[in-house]
């Protein structure tokens, strides 16, 4: 049985930093996709990083490039978000994802496996 816990989530003012770590347990994060899902209230959801087989390659949405980085732990069997430079639009509910894979019109799309997500809030 596949789980995957998130944590790290919080409140904080604009510009501020705030890391996410996701533990997965019954899976092998370093053989397929993990990544980062947002979504908030009223939007759809959005595929935000992912790390692909092992961590060599990555990828970041548009609206985060440059200011989230993601990264992995296989020995810890551990995803992390580190997230700086935060914006009131960064608030949203984050899930951590696992066997993720593309859809027609972004790389991250969707995924067989989800955590319960953690609340990041910014405020201005």
């Amino acid at each position: 049985q596949v789980q995957l816990v998130e944590s790290g989530g919080g409140s904080v003012q604009a510009g501020g930093s705030l890391r996410l770590s996701c533990v997965a347990s019954g899976y092998t994060p370093s053989s397929s996709c993990m990544g980062w899902f947002r979504q908030a209230p009223g939007k759809e959801r959005e595929g935000v990083a992912a790390s692909f087989t092992g961590g060599r390659n990555t990828y970041y949405a548009d609206s985060v490039k440059g200011r989230f980085t993601i990264s992995r732990d296989n020995a810890k069997n551990t995803l992390y978000l580190q997230m700086n430079s935060l914006k009131p639009e960064d608030t949203a509910m984050y899930y951590c994802a696992a066997g993720c894979y593309s859809g027609s019109r972004t790389p991250l799309n969707d995924a067989n496996y989800w955590g319960q997500g953690t609340q990041v809030t910014v405020s201005s």
